[in-house]
């Protein structure tokens, strides 16, 4: 198994990935946003793990000048974590968290942070399992105007 930066070659594996993780957009949202993801300037890495069966799972980052719990002004943050569930409990998903890490730790963060749905247990189990420590439960609001 290796984890490395996705290209626009990984276009079509990564919009299964995140329209299994984000199923409200359809799959070919995901790859147009992932096409102008790859279109732009990119100031932080989408990695993803793959075998020889292909692209087992991703991790989408970024750099927040916040997130709940930390007190630096430059957080490396796990914006999207998805791991397939038949590659789920073989270390893929701690292996993609440690190079997720090492490029925030490369680029001068401290702190790392990341965030799951309220009701994910299973996301909520799978942080503490690599070292996060939860630091807050928030519900957020909007209306129309």
């Amino acid at each position: 198994m290796e984890v490395r930066q996705a290209t626009l070659a990984d276009a079509d594996g990564l919009a299964r990935l995140r329209h299994a993780l984000w199923p409200d957009g359809s799959e070919a949202d995901h790859r147009r946003e992932i096409e102008r993801f790859f279109a732009g300037p990119q100031t932080a890495p989408v990695l993803v793990a793959e075998d020889r069966s292909g692209l087992l799972a991703f991790a989408e980052l970024s750099i927040r000048p916040y997130a709940e719990g930390c007190e630096t002004d430059r957080v490396g943050f796990l914006e999207g974590w998805f791991v397939i569930p038949e590659a789920r409990h073989r270390g893929v998903g701690r292996k993609l968290v440690a190079a997720a890490e090492a490029w925030a730790r490369s680029v001068g963060c401290t702190e790392f942070a990341s965030d799951a749905e309220a009701d994910n247990e299973e996301s909520a189990a799978a942080h503490r399992a690599l070292g996060f420590a939860e630091v807050g439960l928030i519900r957020c609001f909007r209306k129309d105007l």
